[in-house]
């Protein structure tokens, strides 16, 4: 069943419709990718440390859209990708520390260009594969050229940790098409367990090399 959704297509005409669809995403794409790059460059500014560590952007492949509007049971048109996919355009947020991901989730939340739709904190509640990130769906206005239309834009905020293991989680599905065997899907929801471990150990590092520097500041 998997395999059909990786060959899922659009048909010609639908294709055509959601190929301009796409320039709207591209759009809101670029409206969220530059308010995140502004607040990247105030953390480098005016902050002692920046806790973004660096922003990644894409626009979701059409066979991806198609291959999840069949897995939802929905019909594969534009249509049904605009009113029912709502990351289609897409942002990555890698954050220094685990603890870091909620002060920047707070800083998005707060600008006024974006409306909040979604929130879920995957970090705090990890899903049962072990899968840790914070997902927030935002939405944005498009200007008069796009009759002021709204379109929604994801933004994933996780470690490099958590990115690497996600990263490697996806690869390990789509080669087994979904079908993850036993032992691998074990060995990786383990792991998910130890990086996050390790995130907790690398901050309460950080919070040691910070009052040892205190205190040699205040001899």
């Amino acid at each position: 069943m998997e395999k059909e959704y990786l060959n899922a297509r659009f048909k010609p005409e639908e294709f055509e419709r959601l190929k301009r669809d796409m320039v709207q995403y591209e759009s809101a794409l670029a409206v969220v990718k530059t308010q995140l790059d502004n607040i990247n460059a105030y953390y480098n500014a005016y902050e002692t440390i920046n806790p973004i560590e660096h922003i990644k952007a894409r626009i979701k492949a059409p066979e991806s859209i198609a291959g999840k509007l069949m897995k939802k049971g929905l019909p594969v048109t534009a249509d049904a990708a605009q009113a029912e996919l709502s990351d289609i355009a897409g942002i990555r947020i890698i954050s220094s520390y685990a603890k870091n991901i909620y002060e920047i989730a707070e800083v998005i939340k707060n600008q006024p260009d974006f409306t909040v739709i979604s929130e879920k904190d995957y970090v705090t509640n990890p899903k049962p594969s072990g899968y840790r990130s914070y997902h927030l769906i935002v939405e944005v206005q498009l200007g008069s050229l796009f009759n002021n239309q709204r379109r929604r834009v994801e933004i994933q905020l996780r470690t490099q940790a958590m990115d690497f293991w996600a990263t490697l989680e996806h690869k390990a599905r789509y080669k087994y098409r979904g079908e993850m065997p036993a032992p691998l899907a074990e060995e990786l929801q383990n792991s998910a367990g130890q990086i996050h471990e390790l995130d907790e150990r690398m901050y309460l590092i950080h919070e040691l090399l910070d009052l040892i520097n205190e205190g040699e500041n205040n001899d």
